[in-house]
């Protein structure tokens, strides 16, 4: 489940008081978030898992292995509890004390300040604890720490951003859907404009113009992210989109939304599936929802002039594991923590999901599968060049002011640019530091 999916309601998370988190429901004491390596106590614990089908099928089997062979360390799985979305019912659980020892469907956007009110535990404090999520991760790791270069979530599973395509849409509409040739702002835009003229659908692609703070990872996001070769919406405590680079990208979807490309509405249903869009921005997640229902292709995001496949860097859409300060057997909750990120576990997640583990050297790990999968070939070379939400704190505050500049400047071009680039500048930098 993507981010896109499952955090349509992650907005109401500002509204929500987090308190320190409270002591487990039995009674005892928590780790805390300490600074000395603990092996922790062991017995049974409950872990949440996402209410994806697939993962609910993995996390099922894969917890019944384990409690084959730990008879003294029960894990009972359960899905996240119903609500608007799976970050206000964990938020929930944190301020009355009753979070479960590890949830599998953590927002890096949500991450950040659960970490601050001390409601997640620093992996790094377990014994080995930074050793092993170094090695299963490699660099990816890095760009999750927290604010004091702790680790307060795994890394697990990315679901990288490109960009999907009908082919018999680009075929109607005169472009080679084996090599579309759009790696350019310019060439894109020129085919899209094709696209609409030659009636093969009515949009070219339909990025979400609504207003929620999330819906930045799908179109000016991604594009910066390819155009920089990486870089954060936040870097060493500053924003850095405020420059060429970021008003390039905006001006490129700007141009999109003026010559009526993308629409400025809302879609009332599946804008790919029903042929309305020829293109969308998309993860690997999308394969399982289109196959049989529409020829797809994908192609990385473009940039201004044009880059390599193997340069392009683009959004990870990561959901990741959090262990919370309210779990008592926290040397049980490790344990199982690496027994359901191992190499063999890993491999069965991508088996059931088709979203990608945050391992280096995806395709040489797990070669029979991407044999047998092709169209995922594509996203795990892409999968090795990722960056996430900055961990910083009031990322949501953030992500929404950003959101709403972008809005009046690019879908609705009430505000000029640079004039947005500059606001949305200086109420991300004020947010960040507080």
């Amino acid at each position: 489940m993507t981010n896109r999916r499952s955090t349509s309601a992650i907005v109401g998370l500002a509204a929500v008081a987090l308190l320190t988190a409270c002591g487990g429901d039995s009674g005892g004491e928590g780790t805390g978030n300490g600074t000395t390596e603990e092996s922790g106590a062991t017995g049974p614990i409950t872990v949440w898992f996402s209410n994806n089908e697939q993962e609910v099928a993995w996390g099922n089997e894969v917890t019944d292995q384990w409690n084959a062979e730990n008879p003294d360390q029960q894990v009972t799985a359960q899905e996240i509890p119903a609500g608007s979305s799976s970050e206000e019912a964990i938020t929930a659980a944190i301020t009355a004390g009753t979070a479960p020892c590890l949830v599998y469907n953590i927002s890096p956007a949500a991450a950040p300040q659960w970490e601050r009110q001390g409601g997640l535990v620093d992996l790094t404090i377990m014994e080995g604890g930074e050793d092993y999520l170094t090695e299963r991760g490699g660099e990816l790791v890095e760009g999750y720490r927290g604010q004091d270069g702790g680790l307060f979530q795994v890394p697990w599973k990315s679901n990288p951003v490109m960009v999907m395509y009908n082919k018999e849409i680009f075929s109607e509409a005169g472009i080679d859907p084996e090599n579309p040739d759009m790696d350019t702002f310019e060439k894109f835009t020129s085919n899209a404009q094709q696209i609409v003229d030659s009636g093969a659908a009515d949009a070219a692609i339909w990025p979400a113009p609504t207003s929620e703070f999330f819906q930045s990872w799908f179109d000016f996001y991604p594009t910066y992210l390819a155009q920089t070769d990486g870089t954060n919406l936040v870097e060493d405590g500053e924003a850095t989109f405020n420059d060429e680079d970021g008003e390039a990208v905006m001006e490129f979807f700007r141009g999109l939304y003026e010559q009526g490309l993308a629409p400025q509405e809302a879609s009332n249903d599946d804008a790919m599936g029903t042929g309305a869009s020829a293109m969308q921005m998309a993860g690997p997640w999308a394969i399982a929802s289109y196959d049989g229902q529409i020829d797809y292709g994908f192609m990385p995001v473009p940039t201004q002039d044009g880059k390599a496949p193997e340069d392009i860097y683009t959004f990870a859409d990561a959901k990741n594991i959090s262990m919370f300060t309210s779990c008592e057997n926290t040397g049980t909750a490790w344990e199982f923590l690496k027994f359901t990120t191992s190499e063999e576990a890993d491999g069965a997640f991508l088996e059931a999901t088709g979203q990608m583990p945050m391992r280096p050297g995806l395709e040489d790990t797990y070669p029979d599968y991407f044999e047998a999968n092709p169209n995922y070939v594509a996203f795990a070379d892409q999968a090795a060049r990722t960056v996430d939400v900055p961990s910083v704190p009031n990322s949501v505050e953030m992500w929404q002011d950003f959101r709403d500049e972008y809005s009046a400047a690019v879908i609705f071009g009430t505000t000029p640019i640079p004039d947005a680039l500059s606001a949305a500048e200086e109420s991300v930098n004020s947010l960040i530091s507080g």
